[in-house]
């Protein structure tokens, strides 16, 4: 066998085996929820969220989001029991009206009473937030950051403005919405809330 052809052949031994690796490669970010292409158009505003978190570096927070879908993206919501969503809506309706006499009361119950929403849509438990969170940003990243902002807004009490804790009430209604429907998740595309329930959030005395 002369060197020309021993040449060409470690050549397209090599050519086969870089062909091979690239499949392999590929599949992997498939089942990791695709590419960067793939992952901003399905997460939309919570990849741009999480990728300023990482300061700006991609490759991080695409690890970071292709854990999530790994994690959380065969999760099937469940749906609610009959009677539930009604319960769910009263609750809701109950929670906006406190806000004109209390706001930070009001958004500390909006917190509690999505994050029991979730775990009754088979998310994971109210007490494991973060997981939580996780899971809802993987099946609802355009409506999660309302969540964000309660739980945030709980937390720091009065810290925050009342217009802060209206504006945090008003997001998470999307979410909520979301939650307390029966119907399937449509990743990748932005989908209004319907219009708010029953109540404008508005405390008293704020001249609105």
């Amino acid at each position: 066998m002369s060197t020309l052809t021993t040449v060409l052949i470690v050549a397209a031994v090599i050519v086969v085996l870089l062909i091979i690796a690239g499949a392999l490669y590929a599949r992997r970010t498939r089942g990791h929820g695709g590419g960067r292409r793939a992952l901003r158009r399905r997460f939309g505003p919570e990849y741009e969220r999480t990728l300023a978190r990482h300061d700006q570096d991609a490759k991080a927070a695409d690890r970071e989001l292709h854990d999530r879908v790994k994690r959380h993206g065969d999760l099937k919501p469940q749906p609610l029991a009959p009677g539930v969503r009604e319960h769910y809506d009263a609750e809701w309706t109950a929670v906006q009206e406190r806000f004109v006499d209390s706001p930070a009361r009001a958004v500390a119950d909006a917190d509690q009473l999505l994050g029991r929403l979730a775990a009754d849509r088979g998310f994971p438990a109210a007490g494991r937030y973060e997981e939580q969170l996780a899971a809802l940003s993987v099946h609802h990243p355009h409506h999660v950051e309302g969540y964000r902002e309660v739980h945030r807004a709980a937390r720091t009490g009065s810290e925050v403005s009342t217009e802060g804790l209206r504006e945090a009430m008003v997001d998470a209604r999307a979410l909520f919405e979301d939650l307390v429907a029966d119907r399937a998740v449509d990743h990748g595309r932005h989908r209004p809330g319907r219009p708010g329930r029953g109540h404008a959030l508005h405390p008293r005395g704020s001249g609105a």
